[in-house]
């Protein structure tokens, strides 16, 4: 089974400028996070490949999973290990053409429906939300609630990685609905101490300090 982590967080300079992506993915590693996603929508190629390289290295070093956000061609110039794909990014069957059969590729849904396309399409895992309400994203879809997460989780046989809202006060719930993991954008990279702020996600999500 491809190694899908259950905390991600999603680096972000559009939201907060105060930390680099690479400042924030070490910060989340630190504090517990086992997935980091760069999330980057605008910039030059050139430069995204650069962060790209530096943050594959500290997560290699660290044993974390590294997934880019949207765009194949960093992840490849990268050699990270997958990428996330929205319902109007790059394909999912195409990335899988390109990439080959190990690399992880996860898919966004907002609803049942694109979740069992992702499904279709051989994503790795389901990335399912907002959840809750959020202001991180701008496209972000009416808020689905826990409801339609259980019944996307009873439905789906793929991880499901919770999106959208999740904070140390509701991930519990999240858990219970049946959900494997969660990634968050605002709830760490916004945050004055980002480390601290994946710390508490992780001793909510009640998952073993590193070396325990």
């Amino acid at each position: 089974m491809k190694r899908i982590g259950n905390l991600h967080v999603l680096t972000d300079t559009a939201l907060q400028a105060r930390f680099s992506h690479v400042d924030l993915a070490r910060l989340a590693i630190e504090g517990g996070a086992n997935t980091i996603q760069l999330r980057q929508k605008t910039g030059s190629t050139r430069d995204m490949i650069e962060t790209a390289c530096e943050m594959k290295e500290l997560c290699e070093r660290a044993g974390v999973v590294f997934i880019v956000n949207d765009r194949v061609d960093v992840a490849i110039a990268a050699k990270a290990d997958g990428v996330h794909l929205g319902q109007d990014d790059f394909p999912i069957p195409l990335a899988r053409d390109l990439l080959g059969p190990d690399p992880i590729i996860g898919g966004s849904a907002a609803t049942f429906e694109e979740a069992q396309k992702c499904l279709r399409e051989g994503a790795d895992y389901v990335g399912f939300g907002p959840v809750f309400p959020t202001t991180s994203k701008d496209d972000a879809g009416p808020v689905s609630g826990i409801d339609i997460l259980r019944k996307v989780v009873e439905s789906i046989p793929l991880p499901i990685i919770a999106i959208g809202g999740v904070s140390p006060d509701n991930v519990k719930d999240v858990l219970s609905a049946g959900a494997y993991g969660i990634a968050v954008i605002s709830a760490v990279c916004c945050q004055e101490d980002p480390g601290k702020a994946t710390r508490d996600l992780h001793q909510a999500m009640g998952l073993e300090t590193k070396g325990a």
